[in-house]
């Protein structure tokens, strides 16, 4: 197992093929995120996994909203968007949150899954449509977005970019 080699090889990807990913490959990748470490292991994370695409639409409606560019699809038409949502009551709900969201994307990476980590989610989830759905799916009112993890098969992917130098100090 070369973790290493993975975490270098990893990119986000924001173009996708029509290929389906199939169910045992999504367990997997959210299998991971459930696994991701936690402040004092409280594990306040939900991850929703939204396959429906009327739905998955109106989550990339409600995002581009956010963003302040309606009409545009901010999942670049990922057929699978995992959705991050944290309860706010741990004081380290969003660290706990990012956690699960890098998790999901090195698996994906690890079993062939192109993803890209997708702003958002609590100016989403804010919303009132955003806390209609939350409702809807059953989340409790104190749980906040944390992000999107968009998935689907590469239709291609660019180089790494370089690494900036500078970045590590030994004391």
């Amino acid at each position: 197992m070369d973790i290493l080699g993975e975490l270098k090889s990893r990119r986000s990807v924001r173009a996708f093929s029509e290929e389906k990913i199939a169910k045992e490959d999504i367990d997997k990748i959210i299998e991971a995120g459930i696994f991701a470490a936690s402040g004092m292991n409280k594990q306040p994370t939900k991850i929703v996994c939204v396959t429906d695409k009327s739905v998955r639409d109106t989550l990339s409606r409600l995002n581009a909203e956010a963003m302040g560019k309606s009409g545009i699809d901010p999942f670049y038409g990922a057929p699978v968007v995992l959705a991050v949502l944290s309860d706010s009551e741990s004081h380290t709900y969003i660290e706990d949150g990012a956690l699960v969201m890098g998790n999901m994307m090195n698996e994906a990476h690890s079993i062939g899954i192109g993803s890209c980590w997708i702003h958002r989610g609590r100016e989403v989830f804010d919303s009132d449509e955003g806390k209609a759905l939350k409702e809807k799916w059953g989340i409790p009112e104190g749980y906040r977005g944390i992000a999107f993890l968009i998935l689907g098969h590469a239709a291609k992917e660019g180089p790494a970019p370089a690494r900036k130098e500078n970045r590590v100090l030994y004391v």
